[in-house]
C-alpha cells in the first residue's frame, strides 16, 4: 500500500481544469521546482480522490491559500504549453454561452492523446537489462513487469511503494524498457521509422566507394540494393536517409540483403521520427483559379466588406464557384503570412476539397477531423503550436478544427454554414461551430466568410438587420444552367400500375437515357439499410428494438434487424412475432433496397456503389469512393445526404430523389426549411461542368408548395413564407430557445420531475415555457425521454435567462427524488 500523503504547506498554487463534468477548476499545490516551470495552458499530472490520476489544463497559477488542504501537483508533462490562453478564452466562452462544464470542452477540445488517465498499463518491451544502470525502484517494477507482463499504473505505484509511479515510469520510457498499453492504442507517440544511411567514412570518399563495390563483387544482390540507395539518396551532393521499407520496396531487394550491407558496416540503419499525416505537397503549385466576371466582383465586394470589418455571407447558387474565391481570399490571407481556418460539414467534402486546395497551396495544408487517429489530431495540433515549424498555415476540417491552438489566424471560412452537421448534439458541449466561428472572429479580430447556395434564416435574419453584409451569385461558372427540376407524382404512378418496383416510369426512363449517353447518375434516399421496418399483413406487428421505443431496421448483407439508436441487433425474422404469420412485408426504402432494385431492373450493366455510414466507416472509405466515382469507375452512386453536401462531380447527368416526401413530414418546426436545403443541394450535384443536368423528384404530393419552390430555385419565396410564420409563432431566428431533455429509466419518476421542474421554471418564465412532452422517440437506450423547451424573446438577456436556469436546475437536483433524473441542456438547439 502506497502510504499516507502528508499535509504540506506550499507558497503557489495552480488552478486546473479537469477532464471531468464537474463545474469548478480545482487547486493543486506546487513546489518550488514546479513553480519555476510551469505557465498557464501546460497539462500536468493530478491526484483526484484517493487513487484516481487525470491529466489537466493549468488556467491560474497564484498564491491564494484555499481553505481547504490541498494535494501537490504529481508531474508537468511538457516542456512547453500544450493550450494557448486564445484556446482557454474560447473555452470559457463556450462553457458558458452554452451552459456546460469546462472539463465537457476539455474533453472535446483535446485528442485524446492528450489525455492520460490512471488506467494506464505499463508493458516490459525487453525481457534482458542492465541491472548496474537502474535505481532499485526501476528493477524492482521490471522486476515485477516479467512475472506479470501487463501492470497498471496504479498496481505500479503499490509494487514500489510510492505514491506517485510517474517519474520511475518515464525514466524506463527513456530507456526504452518499458511501454504504455494504452499509448499503444490511444494515447500520442511519436511515430518512429527505420532510416538507412550511408556510413560516414564513406561519405564524399570515391576511392573508399570504390573498395566496397570491389568487396562486394561477389554478392551482386548487396550491390544492386547499394547502387539503388546511392542513386535514390543523393540530393545536393550529399547522401540523405531514405525509409528503410520504401527502399526495400522500390528496390525490390529483401531485408536480409539489406542486413548483409548493415553486417559490413557500409549501411546503418537508425531510427526517426516521422509525420503520420499525409504530405500534400505535389511539387510546384499551380497557378491561381482565374475567376469569372461574376466571381470577380463578388471578391471585390467580399474585400470591400473585410475592409470595414464585417462578417459576409456568399450566397451563390450551386456551381457558381464559390470554392474559387474561397482559394483567392485565402492566398491573400498567406500573402499577409496569416493563418486560415477552412471549416466543412462533412469529412466526405474533406477529402474532395484537399484534392483541389493542395494543388495550390501543396504542403501549407493541413487537414483535422474525426477519421484521422488521435495520433494524427496531436501532430497536427503540435505544428501549430512549434513556431519553428510553420508546417501548416491552412487547416481544413470539420467542427472540431475551430478547438486547434491557433496564433495568427487571418481568416475563418465556413463552407455549406446553413449545415445541422455543425452542430454537435452529444456529449456535451452541445455547439454549433458557425456560431463559434462567430466569437473566434471577434477574439482573433480575423475575417469570417459565410458560404452557402441555400443560407440558413437565421443568417438571412442577419443580413436583413444588417448585421452582416451579403454578397450574391446567381450565375454557375461557365454560364452552365441550372439543371431542370422534375416532379414525378408517385400516387398516379402507383394507381395506374406503371411502377418499377421503387422507379417512376418518368425517372426510369431518365436512368435508362443517362446511361445510354455514358453519363454518370446520382439517387438520393436519406436511409440507410435495406428497409425502414417489416411488418406483418395479418396482425400488425412490427419487430421493434428491445431497449428504444423504434423499429428495428433490415440489413440484408449482413443479415440483421437493427435498431440506428442503440446499436441492438437481431437475427431477421421469418415469421410474425404476435400471431406465427409469415406474411411480412418490407416497408419503406433505404440505399441497400435501392441497390438491388437497379441490379433486378438494370442487370450488371452499370456498376452501382453505396456511400453511407455503413459504407463509409474506414478512414480512407471517402477518398476512395469518391475517386472511383470521379474516375468514372462507377455508374450509379446511391446515398444519403453524404451526397448533397458540396461534392462536385463532372459526369452526373441525373439526379434521382426517390422519396421527396421524407423530410416534409417531420415534426419540426425548420422541416420545410430542411427540406428545402436538402432538395436543392442534392438536385445542385448535376450537370455542374460543360451541359445541363436533369433532376427528378418522386412524390406523392408533387404540388407541396416547398417542391414547388425548389422546382423553381425560388429561394428567396421559400425565405418570406417561413420567416413569416416564423414570427408569427415566436420561433428563431425571432427568439431564442433552450431545450432541455430529462431522461429516467422509470417513466412514471420522470414524468413526475418533469412537472416539478416546470412549475419552478415558471415562477419567472411563464408563457415561455413548453412541455414537459416526450420526445418523438419515448424511450433510447431503457432511458425515457421528455423535454423542456423554452422560448425566450430577443429583447429580454439570455445571460440572465441562462443563470436562472443554471438555478432552478440545481435547486431542483437536490430534491431525493430528482438526483437520479439525468439533464441535457441545449442551447439553440437545431
Amino acid at each position: 500500500m502506497s502510504p499516507k500523503t502528508n499535509i504540506a504547506v506550499f507558497d503557489h498554487f495552480a488552478d486546473v481544469i479537469l477532464p471531468l463534468s464537474v463545474p469548478n477548476t480545482y487547486t493543486y499545490g506546487l513546489n518550488a521546482e514546479q513553480y519555476a516551470k510551469i505557465k498557464i495552458g501546460h497539462r500536468v499530472v493530478v491526484n483526484l480522490g484517493k487513487s484516481k490520476q487525470y491529466t489537466a489544463i493549468v488556467v491560474s497559477i497564484h498564491k491564494t491559500n484555499p481553505a481547504y488542504a490541498v494535494k501537490q501537483v504529481i508531474d508537468v508533462l511538457d516542456d512547453q504549453p500544450m493550450v494557448i490562453s486564445s484556446q482557454l478564452q474560447l473555452w470559457d466562452w463556450i462553457s458558458s454561452y452554452y451552459l456546460c462544464n469546462k472539463g465537457e470542452v476539455m474533453l472535446s477540445a483535446l485528442p485524446n492523446s492528450m489525455k492520460l488517465q490512471s488506467e494506464t498499463r505499463i508493458i516490459p518491451t525487453h525481457l534482458e537489462f542492465d541491472e548496474q544502470c537502474l535505481s532499485n525502484q526501476e528493477f524492482k517494477l521490471l522486476e515485477s513487469l516479467q512475472n506479470n507482463e501487463v501492470l497498471s499504473l496504479k498496481e505500479a505505484a503499490d509494487v514500489i511503494q510510492v505514491s506517485t509511479v510517474y517519474p520511475v515510469v518515464k525514466k524506463l520510457l527513456d530507456l526504452k524498457l518499458v511501454s504504455l498499453y494504452e499509448e499503444l492504442h490511444q494515447k500520442y507517440k511519436p511515430k518512429v521509422s527505420a532510416f538507412v544511411s550511408l556510413n560516414k567514412d564513406l561519405q564524399n570518399n570515391n576511392e573508399a566507394l570504390k573498395d566496397v563495390f570491389d568487396q562486394l563483387s561477389r554478392a551482386p544482390k548487396q550491390e544492386e540494393l547499394l547502387l539503388y540507395y546511392l542513386q535514390a539518396s543523393l540530393k545536393d551532393k550529399e547522401y540523405q536517409s531514405v525509409k528503410r521499407a520504401s527502399l526495400l520496396k522500390k528496390a525490390n531487394s529483401s531485408a536480409a540483403v539489406l542486413k548483409g550491407l548493415v553486417e559490413k558496416n557500409i549501411l546503418l540503419i537508425e531510427q526517426q521520427s516521422s509525420s503520420r499525416i499525409k504530405d500534400f505537397s505535389i511539387g510546384d503549385a499551380v497557378k491561381m483559379p482565374e475567376l469569372s466576371s461574376h466571381q470577380n466582383e463578388a471578391n471585390t465586394a467580399i474585400n470591400e466588406s473585410f475592409s470595414a470589418n464585417k462578417t459576409v455571407l456568399l450566397h451563390g447558387v450551386t456551381g457558381s464557384g464559390k470554392t474559387e474565391i474561397y482559394i483567392h481570399q485565402i492566398q491573400a490571407q498567406l500573402d499577409k503570412g496569416k493563418q486560415v481556418l477552412y471549416l466543412l460539414p462533412e469529412i466526405a467534402i474533406t477529402t474532395q476539397i484537399i484534392q483541389r486546395l493542395k494543388n495550390y497551396f501543396g504542403a501549407k495544408v493541413g487537414v483535422y477531423h474525426s477519421k484521422f487517429s488521435s495520433n494524427e489530431r496531436v501532430e497536427v495540433w503540435q505544428s501549430l503550436l512549434d513556431n519553428e515549424l510553420h508546417q501548416y498555415d491552412i487547416i481544413l476540417g470539420a467542427r472540431s478544427a475551430i478547438f486547434l491552438p491557433y496564433k495568427n489566424l487571418g481568416l475563418i471560412v465556413v463552407d455549406e454554414e446553413h449545415e445541422p452537421s455543425y452542430k454537435q448534439f452529444d456529449p456535451s458541449p452541445r455547439y454549433h461551430a458557425r456560431d463559434v466561428a462567430f466569437k473566434m472572429s471577434q477574439m482573433h479580430q480575423c475575417n469570417l466568410l459565410l458560404g452557402s447556395a441555400t443560407p440558413s434564416l437565421e443568417m438571412i435574419q442577419l443580413v436583413k438587420e444588417k448585421k452582416i453584409d451579403h454578397v450574391l451569385l446567381t450565375e454557375r461558372f461557365h454560364d452552365v444552367p441550372l439543371p431542370e427540376i422534375q416532379c414525378a407524382d408517385l400516387k398516379v404512378a402507383h394507381q395506374k400500375k406503371q411502377m418499377k418496383g421503387i422507379f417512376s416510369p418518368l425517372l426510369f426512363a431518365a436512368m435508362e437515357e443517362t446511361l445510354k449517353a455514358g453519363k454518370q447518375i446520382i439517387l438520393f434516399q436519406n436511409r440507410r439499410g435495406y428497409a425502414p421496418r417489416e411488418m406483418c399483413m395479418v396482425c400488425n406487428w412490427t419487430p421493434t428494438c428491445k431497449r428504444c421505443d423504434v423499429s428495428l431496421t433490415k440489413h440484408k448483407y449482413q443479415p440483421i434487424l437493427k435498431c440506428h439508436y442503440c446499436g441492438y441487433t437481431e437475427r431477421i425474422v421469418k415469421k410474425c412475432g404476435a400471431c406465427g404469420s409469415q406474411e411480412l412485408k418490407e416497408l419503406g426504402i433505404g440505399t441497400q433496397k435501392i441497390e438491388e432494385e437497379i441490379a433486378t431492373h438494370f442487370g450488371d450493366v452499370p456498376v452501382v456503389r453505396r456511400m453511407d455510414w455503413d459504407t463509409t466507416r474506414k478512414k480512407s472509405s471517402f477518398q476512395n469512393l469518391i475517386d472511383a466515382f470521379e474516375n468514372r469507375e462507377v455508374d450509379i452512386l446511391v446515398g444519403t445526404q453524404m451526397v448533397s453536401k458540396g461534392l462536385d462531380f463532372a459526369h452526373v447527368g441525373l439526379v434521382g430523389i426517390l422519396q421527396a416526401d421524407d423530410m416534409l413530414r417531420h415534426p419540426d418546426f425548420r422541416a420545410f426549411e430542411r427540406s428545402f436545403q436538402l432538395l436543392t443541394q442534392v438536385s445542385g450535384r448535376s450537370g455542374r461542368k460543360h451541359e445541363r443536368g436533369k433532376v427528378i423528384m418522386q412524390s406523392f404530393d408533387p404540388n407541396h408548395w416547398i417542391l414547388q419552390k425548389v422546382m423553381e430555385y425560388n429561394y428567396s419565396g421559400m425565405c418570406r413564407q417561413e420567416l413569416a410564420e416564423r414570427k408569427q409563432f415566436q420561433y428563431p431566428p425571432f427568439t431564442r430557445m433552450i431545450r432541455l431533455v430529462l431522461l429516467h429509466k422509470q417513466a412514471p419518476v420522470l414524468e413526475s420531475s418533469s412537472r416539478d421542474l416546470v412549475k419552478r421554471l415558471s415562477q419567472r418564465l411563464s408563457g415561455r415555457i413548453l412541455g414537459p412532452e416526450y420526445l418523438i422517440i419515448p424511450r433510447v437506450s431503457n432511458y425515457y425521454q421528455q423535454q423542456i423547451t423554452l422560448k425566450v424573446e430577443k429583447t429580454i438577456s439570455i445571460a440572465q435567462v441562462k443563470s436562472y436556469l443554471n438555478e432552478k436546475i440545481n435547486e431542483w437536483q437536490l430534491e431525493k427524488n430528482n438526483k437520479s433524473i439525468r439533464v441535457k441542456i441545449d442551447v439553440d438547439p437545431i
